[in-house]
């Protein structure tokens, strides 16, 4: 369902994501783990469509992101970190506005948008007005329209940021649902433990470099072993990487592109 290449973008000298090589198939939920800046964003956007990238490919659901973006817009529902909502407006209105924009006809659009309320466990404020919801009420209904189309890829940029701890569980519960509906899912964060036990993916991103990636029971056992390093070479990286690889503290070295080297250390 997602499938990426040697990703790169670029803003001047900085490179937001580099070389990102990612498979999701139909059904996974992949937790996309990294601190501010790492290029979680700018990664997701590119997927979405809303960013072209300078270097590499990216498929979704079979299609490029260079010659099928209207199409890909159609099955991607994205949702953004923060983004806003209209003052007097209902909530049923604000949720029935976008259902049009998805060209939604009017015999089916109410139910849909009753069907999603409930779904996000929010029908209770079908008729509240929607910029006056909690954060995490807020970040529901945004659930709740980015699946109006029913799309079957959903990219959910740091949906739990800003929520005190009830609503992150209310959040982390919610895509658990996403995940049983068989979508494919691509969730941001940065904590681990947030969303390891709803994925069952995961890959971490530093500096723009997707350094840790697989299964979560995989991912989590080599998180728990390593301690892991970046380290630039400016002569042989390969020779560097073989004397590094011999230290016994050392479990893992990869030789990436520009001579970088990431080696994962174990711990104790």
């Amino acid at each position: 369902m997602i499938e990426t290449h040697k990703l790169t973008k670029r803003y001047g000298n900085l490179i937001a994501a580099n070389q990102v090589d990612l498979k999701l198939d139909q059904g996974d939920v992949f937790g996309f783990i990294g601190p501010n800046g790492s290029g979680k964003t700018t990664t997701m956007r590119m997927l979405a469509t809303l960013l072209n990238p300078d270097f590499g490919e990216a498929y979704v659901c079979g299609k490029s992101i260079y010659t099928h973006a209207a199409e890909i817009r159609r099955l991607v529902g994205y949702m953004p970190d923060f983004f806003g909502v209209y003052d007097d407006m209902k909530v049923i209105e604000y949720l029935e506005f976008f259902a049009a924009a998805y060209r939604i006809n009017g015999a089916a659009r109410r139910k849909i948008c009753e069907d999603k309320l409930e779904l996000v466990d929010m029908t209770f404020k079908r008729d509240a007005m929607v910029n006056q919801l909690s954060r995490g009420q807020t970040q529901r209904i945004g659930l709740a329209r980015v699946l109006l189309h029913e799309p079957q890829v959903l990219l959910l940029d740091e949906p739990a940021s800003g929520l005190d701890p009830r609503a992150r569980i209310e959040i982390r519960q919610l895509l658990k649902r996403l995940g049983e509906l068989n979508k494919t899912v691509m969730v941001s964060s940065h904590i681990l433990p947030e969303l390891a036990d709803v994925c069952n993916k995961v890959g971490m991103i530093e500096k723009g470099i997707l350094f840790v990636n697989g299964r979560v029971d995989e991912v989590m056992k080599q998180v728990r072993q390593a301690i892991v390093l970046h380290i630039k070479v400016t002569g042989d990286a390969e020779a560097a990487a073989k004397i590094v690889a011999q230290h016994s503290d050392v479990e893992n070295v990869d030789v990436r592109s520009g001579g970088l080297l990431v080696v994962a250390l174990k711990k104790g």
